[in-house]
């Protein structure tokens, strides 16, 4: 009886351990299964498609950078809610800007810097360079071998170990009109439909002409290009747009040489700039006049590099040069200039010693056409003076800067007043200035004036002086400067931003005619500049 109880008690306990198994394993998988579907505010959710989560989940990459924030399952009405939603949505926006960005067009890098070529007779242009031997009747001087290699002359043959590289030429000072257009020709922004054009440029070579007719000729001739141009131009639509203002013309002459003011048979140059046509067009010239609408652009120099690595090469040249004398000056007294103050210059470098360097261009007792010589002088030079010549400016400024020769000016229409497109605005940075307004002021010392100067001063502007380089020489338009700005760039922004300025007048509702063609009868005043030194 005692083993049939205890048979009993015994089963009871096993039913009853399994009973108790089971519930546990009942509570275990309820348990397990609403952690795993039971929800919504989780970051993962499985579905009843196990297939396809198992699938999903697969081919996500294992990022590990990602907030820990991400795997906590947040209580209803949390913050972190609208943490996570605002942070999806604004990843979804972003990469919806990138992908708009991708698929819009790239904007238009010539917006604002378009400019339409007009299509001129040959006559205005081409003729002349192909009647190069007509070019300087009157003289000896053969223009044709100037006019090779797009208007740089003849390549020079042999450097003498004071030029570098292949991109030096024997280079005419008046050629500019002819290289700005072989320059014009490879413009990136040109266009041929001329409603989009910021700017329209006239290629007559107006200096070429000029020099057929210069001796010899009646003022009818003189004139005769230059009036059937601004007919021609006065009739195109182009023109009627901004009635001419929007246009220009670029000589190879100083400017005043196109603006003879009488009839007189007598009388120098022609009358372009004077025609009423011509008033409302800008003209850049290597000097300008004292009329508001002409602008001087450097003198083309004998260098044409070809690649940024060049001028890189030339600049690193010029910080090294050893400089033995302390100024140099190249040119000729003009004793048929009453205040001419060239003579006292050659007096005082003759008689300073071993300090100057004069290389006297005086009626071919040097030949200084050719930059092997006039480089050499200015290389071995701390200082260059450039006094006036014929008239304010001279080619000899840009040449001393390409040398790291410091520019010393005796008056502000040498430069100053003169190429503010591309010359620092503060003279006192790249040059050392010693007004002299007349021959009988001149009391200067300029040994003891210019050993003067501190140290620490002249390498400050010798490093300005070659920093300029590129910005006053004329690259080689078969090819293009990767990272630097070259005269004609530089002359290229300073006009479009000009027409730009006119164009703002007109939508103002203002006369763009009024000071446009002014003269400036200050421009060249002294009084601006101050003392010097």
């Amino acid at each position: 009886m005692e083993k049939t109880i205890a048979a009993k008690c015994c089963n009871n306990q096993r039913w009853f351990v399994l009973l108790v198994f089971l519930v546990f394993c009942f509570e275990l998988l309820c348990f397990d299964y609403s952690a795993i579907t039971g929800g919504n505010n989780g970051v993962a959710i499985l579905d009843n498609n196990h297939a396809n989560a198992i699938s999903t989940q697969n081919s996500l990459s294992h990022d590990f950078t990602e907030s820990s924030n991400d795997n906590i399952s947040p209580l209803p009405n949390s913050p972190l809610v609208d943490v996570v939603v605002n942070k999806t949505d604004e990843a979804n926006k972003k990469a919806d800007r990138e992908e708009e960005l991708k698929v819009e067009p790239d904007l238009d890098s010539c917006l604002g810097r378009y400019i339409y070529v007009h299509d001129l007779s040959s006559r205005f242009n081409k003729d002349l360079v192909n009647n190069c031997r007509l070019l300087t009747r009157g003289t000896d001087k053969n223009m044709c071998p100037y006019l090779e290699n797009l208007g740089f002359g003849p390549q020079i043959e042999n450097p003498q170990n004071v030029l570098l590289n292949n991109s030096w030429f024997l280079t005419n000072q008046f050629l500019l009109e002819v290289i700005f257009h072989n320059k014009m020709k490879n413009y990136e922004c040109l266009t041929n439909d001329s409603s989009k054009a910021s700017a329209v440029f006239v290629p007559f070579y107006a200096g070429l002409d000029m020099s057929m007719y210069l001796w010899g000729f009646n003022i009818s001739v003189r004139d005769s290009a230059s009036l059937s141009l601004v007919k021609w131009l006065a009739e195109k639509p182009e023109w009627k747009r901004m009635w001419g203002r929007d246009h220009f013309l670029v000589a190879g002459r100083i400017a005043w040489d196109f603006r003879r003011q009488t009839d007189n048979e007598s009388d120098w140059g022609s009358k372009l700039r004077f025609l009423p046509e011509s008033k409302n067009m800008s003209m850049l010239s290597i000097e300008s006049s004292s009329w508001n609408n002409d602008y001087a652009i450097p003198y083309p120099t004998c260098f044409h590099p070809s690649k940024d690595s060049e001028v890189f090469q030339w600049q690193d040249r010029m910080r090294r040069q050893k400089r033995r004398y302390l100024f140099s000056f190249a040119g000729a007294p003009r004793p048929e200039y009453q205040n001419s103050i060239r003579g006292k210059i050659i007096d005082q470098c003759l008689a300073s010693e071993n300090q100057c360097n004069l290389l006297d261009c005086n009626y071919g007792a040097t030949n200084c056409d050719n930059p092997v010589n006039v480089m050499r002088a200015f290389q071995s030079s701390i200082f260059c003076l450039q006094p006036p010549g014929d008239s304010y400016t001279r080619r000899s400024i840009f040449d001393s800067i390409l040398a790291g020769c410091i520019p010393v000016f005796f008056h502000p229409g040498t430069a100053y007043a003169q190429y503010t497109w591309h010359l620092p605005k503060n003279y006192t940075k790249y040059s050392v200035y010693i007004p002299v307004k007349d021959l009988s002021e001149w009391k200067i010392n300029l040994n003891e004036t210019l050993l003067g100067i501190s140290e620490d001063r002249i390498l400050a502007l010798r490093e300005e002086v070659i920093r300029l380089i590129p910005r006053v020489v004329y690259s080689d338009p078969r090819s293009r400067l990767e990272t630097l700005e070259d005269a004609f760039d530089l002359a290229v922004k300073g006009i479009l931003e000009r027409i730009e300025s006119v164009r703002n007048m007109i939508r103002e509702g203002k006369d763009p005619s009024i000071g446009f063609a002014d003269g400036d009868d200050y421009k060249y005043t002294f009084s601006p500049y101050g003392n010097g030194i």
